[in-house]
């Protein structure tokens, strides 16, 4: 299955609401317009983001005289996807690179690191791993199970070692290694623990400080996790400079208009969208394609 039906798939829930609002012909009146600001809202979009697509689509629709199902969801589309903030560099693909991976426990940050290690030395980069995560038992192990799979080096120290410190010594390991991309997992952590955020801030700092390759943070956002997941972006954001984004789990569960709340509102570029478990569920993030399939219409 190709990853735009997959992607499809996973936004279903999403699509299923806004199916039995759009329109399939005839005039398009005031309650429309309604429903669909509400079924934005209620998918995740956030209240302002909502508000400005609904508008800005009732303007188009008047001046163009769209109508019709294909033409309502077409021009949809287009106006969700301008709402996503675009990145001058991804972090993947720039060379070298340092990327840190930042996000609260089960957001599928170290799934996201084995995947996107694979993806690099399938596109023949020098990558390194580094295992940043010294507290939870279970971290460095699957992390391991990445690096034999992708064939990349992992770099790690013993259960309760100092993250700041680790960081540091992948860094030195990648220099020798002549690494050109550092892929770099870090412990999750609750966006509202302030005591933990000052150490991940520490981490990002000593990191930023100590590299001699751009140092790009990158947070890991479940988008099952809903309207949270902004709650979540806005404080690691304001604690770390955030990058960009990685989004994952767009699997069926999630409503896709996060996605669209968090970078629109923080201004954070996505790089890539994880709709499942295998490697071939996860992409470089495109706006319209996504848009598209959050409400299966034609960008066309």
């Amino acid at each position: 299955m190709a990853f735009i039906d997959r992607l499809k798939r996973g936004l279903s829930r999403s699509r299923e609401t806004l199916n039995e609002i759009l329109y399939f012909g005839g005039e398009v009146g005031e309650d429309f317009w309604e429903d669909l600001e509400d079924t934005l809202v209620l998918g995740d979009m956030g209240a302002d983001v909502a508000i400005a697509v609904t508008d800005d689509l009732r303007d188009m629709a008047a001046r163009k005289g769209l109508r019709t199902d294909r033409q309502l969801r077409s021009a949809l589309a287009r106006r969700i996807a301008a709402e996503f903030a675009t990145a001058d560099v991804d972090p993947f693909d720039e060379n070298p690179s340092c990327v840190l991976f930042v996000g609260i426990n089960g957001a599928g940050k170290t799934t996201t690191v084995g995947k996107l290690a694979n993806a690099g030395r399938d596109a023949g980069r020098r990558v390194i791993i580094g295992c940043g995560d010294t507290f939870r038992a279970a971290a460095l192990e699957q992390l391991d199970v990445w690096a034999k799979r992708a064939d990349v080096p992992i770099i790690s120290r013993p259960r309760g070692a100092d993250p700041a410190s680790v960081c540091y010594d992948v860094l030195e390991e990648g220099a020798l290694r002549g690494s050109d991309l550092v892929l770099i997992d870090t412990a999750g952590r609750l966006h509202t623990s302030q005591d933990l955020m000052r150490e991940l801030a520490k981490v990002v700092g000593v990191t930023r400080k100590k590299a001699t390759m751009p140092v790009h943070v990158v947070l890991v956002v479940d988008a099952t996790t809903g309207q949270n997941g902004l709650s979540q972006a806005k404080e690691f954001h304001s604690a770390l400079e955030l990058d960009g984004l990685i989004v994952t789990k767009l699997d069926g569960t999630a409503k896709g208009g996060i996605a669209v709340a968090i970078s629109s509102q923080l201004g954070l570029p996505i790089f890539r969208i994880g709709v499942g478990e295998s490697i071939e569920d996860f992409e470089r993030f495109d706006a319209l394609e996504f848009a598209t399939a959050l409400v299966d219409g034609s960008a066309s």
